[in-house]
């Protein structure tokens, strides 16, 4: 996610060119937009969206807050770990995968925000790039000292001490006590095997799980390739039945017009120029040797995670996903929302995470090894 770090901090600022609004066709249910701010925690803030209208959908409460902080400092522990084994032969930064936030709260638990923060010493505003490459450092003075190596673990996490804070062993939630594990199982009714995960390349047989190949797969996540077509249909029907998606994709083409509130594949990309900004333009037809070929050529690349909540139409009839992102309120004419065309989602897509309930029950009988990805 090393580009997107500057791309959040500069649009995030950006005064908003004044768009009209498509009309939702669902308009699922969705906790506040939050703002990432100088991190490259996307993954996290996407996938952990994703979560809470999960459990807004389950349990029709519009109280839940999870602490992404939480997941990212427990995340970095294990990016430790991988780092350490491989002898420092592995990626080790800020990015990450929806599938991480997923290993991350299965393996160690989640709390509220008003439980954990991760901002110390009075600050407001998140920044992790100094932290990220003094963690890197202090990895890789370890790797240099003569074998057995020392216990790195506390030194790590007297790091993550200091940039973000202790995280709390116990804390009160709603007049209880809970650990981040009890609070994962008995308020968030946490099951890793809830969600399942999708991609769409041909380079990979479909109906089987592979892992997708892009530097911040840290973790070797396997998704689960089908056809494109059914990886829309999957996505569209899912939000149609009140349920939302975690997105990976490319958002540094030409196409994501995000000042302008949409995200479009037009077949003149010259047209995403004019002004004013017209979205109805002539988009191109995405087949799915276009989309590996820009794929293996590193045009489309893996570099930001957003939360799909819904679908819209516009007066001239074209329909777009509804895009919940991590910048802030201020960010785009939406309100943090951004609309993106079915071409643009079919181009860029990476991979998404969804809730397994989402899926028909057929469509997993026929499909038995969904259930191991993640």
């Amino acid at each position: 996610m090393k580009r997107i770090l500057f791309i959040c901090f500069l649009l995030g600022s950006m005064a908003a060119n004044a768009q009209e609004q498509p009309g939702f066709l669902t308009d699922n249910a969705v906790s506040p937009i939050k703002n990432q701010q100088q991190t490259g925690t996307c993954w996290c803030f996407s996938t952990t969206s994703l979560l809470e209208s999960q459990y807004l959908k389950d349990h029709k409460k519009q109280d839940i807050d999870i602490s992404e902080m939480f997941t990212v400092r427990n995340t970095y522990l294990d990016k430790g770990r991988n780092y350490i084994l491989r002898q420092g032969h592995a990626q080790f930064s800020e990015g990450g995968l929806g599938h991480d936030v997923i290993h991350t709260i299965s393996r160690y638990g989640a709390v509220p925000e008003s439980a954990y923060t991760g901002l110390t010493g009075g600050a407001k505003f998140f920044n992790h790039s100094k932290m990220a490459p003094r963690l890197q450092n202090y990895l890789d003075s370890i790797l240099k000292l003569k074998k057995p190596l020392p216990d790195w673990e506390p030194g790590f996490n007297a790091i993550l001490d200091e940039y973000m804070g202790k995280a709390p062993a116990t804390f009160d939630y709603n007049g209880k006590q809970y650990n981040p594990k009890s609070f994962a199982a008995e308020v968030l009714h946490f099951n890793a095997d809830d969600y399942v995960g999708f991609t769409s390349f041909t380079h990979h047989p479909y109906n089987q799980n592979f892992i997708v190949e892009v530097p911040d797969n840290f973790s070797n996540g396997s998704y689960y390739n089908v056809p494109l077509n059914e990886l829309i249909q999957i996505s569209k029907e899912a939000l149609k039945k009140g349920y939302t998606i975690m997105w990976d994709a490319d958002v540094s083409n030409r196409g994501f017009a995000f000042k302008n509130g949409y995200a479009l594949a037009p077949k003149d990309e010259e047209a995403i120029k004019a002004t004013p900004f017209n979205p109805d333009v002539a988009e191109k037809e995405v087949s799915p040797e276009y989309r590996q070929k820009l794929y293996e050529e590193l045009i489309t690349q893996d570099d930001h995670l957003m939360h799909i909540t819904g679908l819209a139409k516009d007066k001239s009839g074209k329909e777009y996903f509804v895009v919940k992102n991590s910048w802030g309120e201020q960010a785009g004419p939406f309100k943090g929302y951004v609309y993106v065309s079915e071409p643009y989602f079919a181009v860029n897509t990476i991979t998404i995470v969804i809730p397994k309930s989402a899926l028909p029950k057929s469509w997993l009988k026929k499909h038995p090894d969904v259930t191991t990805t993640l």
